[in-house]
């Protein structure tokens, strides 16, 4: 005989506990599921945005929700609560440290307003790591009481399939529990790729996992990749004082617009960065004195040569989080070379009552709050009598380096692919923000451009601005491309002087007249 857990609605709406006795075992626990006999409508595997998301949903549509999550340690032990990847080790964290550096550079700017600050001023960063830290701390508490709240039944188990209804996790102490519903959902996002085959790679480097949790100060840093991930982390760390290099094997910011990426990495550049292109780590060694030789070959001349450092962060890419949820025991398929689900238009999977949604599914962006809006869809389908569909066309999204990079629609490249260059035009401008006037900052990478079709009435295909508070800019102007906006009504908006949004509202130069898009700045 083997024991199941089963959670029963106790006095004063808290969960108690009683064991009960299941023939066969897990087998036959799992035989009972498939007959019918399950202890939830919709299982929820995965405590991120998205997971939360539709058990959010679910709960308020009236129905019985359970989530299960369980964070695997990095392996240099790193471990976090409730709320998934972007609470966690990703956007919040990111966001706060990213606001640290550029609070960095609005105390340089400070004398020029009559502001007496002596300079330098330095940064702890065991005190902002703190800050930080007890900020995500708080939100991971703030998850467990809405999900209580909502009388929805949290798990901190790993698990795994039993059968197409049925997953199995262990508890703390060792108790096994098995766990049933007719509808499940998994929502296990990814974590950050380790290049395994680097000798030293995994005993000496971090990832994203860990670098927002680290006590002490990482230093001299290595970040090796392009991704807006090994971007952004390396604008924080050099704009809060620390010596940073970034290793980039091909090309920065593969799938975004490459103008815009390639001024992205101009301004880092002019502002401290340092960048090694080209060129491939092969080897992590420890030395003695605890400092880290990186040795790397250029991919050009395949000349070798070393480095030293205090941290090597990877920042290469992610994998999904699928290896131990034994998706082959209930049927679900994924691709071959990425090992995502694949699902259809309505997040279905080839279960017919199991779905996938966000990082975990082949061809969907990685982002959150496309994550969250496909969860609460697909629980709306399926308990609110809803047929609306997530559309994942102009997403918008916003790369948070030193200089933001925010974009909504297709990068011009997609654009002149999908419609051909003859059909396409793309206005453009460079501005100068206000607020960099007084205080004489580089303006040069500030740039936007707008990518049309060409022929009346010029729809908007794409939208990409470089500059402060991009987010923000990006985000008001999505509404308006999302809802099918032309060039002309975009000309007809009245801009909000002065700001840098006004500076999209403006753009009156193609680049196919070749003129100088040059503008002095708001006036």
């Amino acid at each position: 005989m083997a024991a199941m857990a089963v959670a029963l609605r106790g006095l004063g709406g808290r969960f108690r506990w009683r064991t009960q006795a299941v023939a066969g075992g897990v087998r036959g626990a799992a035989r009972g599921a498939a007959a019918g006999q399950r202890d939830y409508d919709l299982l929820v595997i995965g405590g991120g945005s998205g997971g939360l998301a539709c058990a959010k949903e679910a709960a308020q549509l009236g129905r019985k929700v359970a989530v299960v999550d369980y964070v695997e340690p990095s392996p240099q032990g790193t471990r976090w609560g409730l709320g998934g990847t972007c609470v966690n080790v990703g956007c919040i964290p990111k966001k706060l440290m990213h606001q640290a550096a550029l609070l960095g550079g609005l105390i340089q700017d400070a004398p020029h307003y009559g502001w007496e600050v002596a300079q330098p001023v330095p940064h702890d960063w065991r005190k902002m790591a703190e800050a930080v830290q007890n900020h995500v701390k708080s939100l991971n508490w703030g998850h467990r009481v809405q999900l209580q709240d909502r009388k929805v039944k949290y798990f901190n188990i790993k698990a795994s399939f039993v059968d197409e209804h049925t997953v199995c996790g262990v508890a703390k102490g060792g108790k096994e529990i098995l766990l049933s519903a007719d509808h499940i959902i998994i929502a296990t996002g990814g974590r950050p790729r380790y290049p395994t085959h680097i000798e030293g790679a995994l005993e000496y480097g971090i990832t994203s996992d860990d670098i927002f949790w680290l006590k002490e100060s990482p230093g001299k840093t290595l970040v090796v990749g392009a991704s807006y991930v090994a971007l952004e982390c390396a604008g924080f760390l050099t704009g809060i004082g620390l010596d940073t290099t970034v290793m980039i094997r091909s090309i920065p910011l593969r799938g975004f617009d490459q103008q815009m990426s390639s001024m992205v990495i101009e301004h880092m550049a002019s502002h401290g960065t340092q960048f090694l292109r080209g060129c491939a780590p092969s080897r992590v060694r420890r030395l003695p004195d605890g400092h880290l030789q990186v040795t790397w070959e250029d991919c050009t001349t395949g000349k070798e040569d070393t480095g030293t450092f205090d941290t090597v962060l990877w920042a290469i890419g992610r994998v999904p989080d699928t290896r131990s949820l034994n998706l082959e025991k209930a049927g679900v398929d994924t691709s071959p070379d990425t090992q995502k689900i694949l699902v259809d238009s309505r997040e279905g999977t080839s279960v017919p009552h199991i779905y996938a949604i966000g990082d975990v599914v082949e061809g969907r962006p990685e982002l959150t709050p496309t994550a969250i809006m496909a969860g609460r869809l697909l629980v709306q389908r399926l308990f609110g009598g809803s047929s609306d569909l997530m559309d994942y066309d102009n997403v918008p999204t916003t790369v948070f380096t030193p200089l933001e990079y925010g974009c909504v629609g297709l990068s011009e490249e997609e654009a002149v692919a999908r419609h051909g260059q003859e059909h396409v035009e793309v206005y453009h401008a460079h501005y100068k923000p206000l607020e960099f006037t007084v205080a004489g900052r580089d303006a040069s990478q500030c740039y936007v451009k707008m990518v049309c079709l060409r022929e009346p009435p010029q729809l908007v295909l794409g939208l990409h601005f470089l500059g402060p508070n991009a987010g923000e800019v990006t985000q008001g102007f999505a509404l308006g491309i999302k809802c099918g906006a032309s060039y002309a009504q975009v000309m007809r908006t009245v801009g909000i002087h002065p700001t840098c949004s006004e500076e999209v509202v403006k753009l009156r130069i193609s680049k196919r007249s070749g003129l100088d898009p040059t503008v002095t700045g708001c006036g």
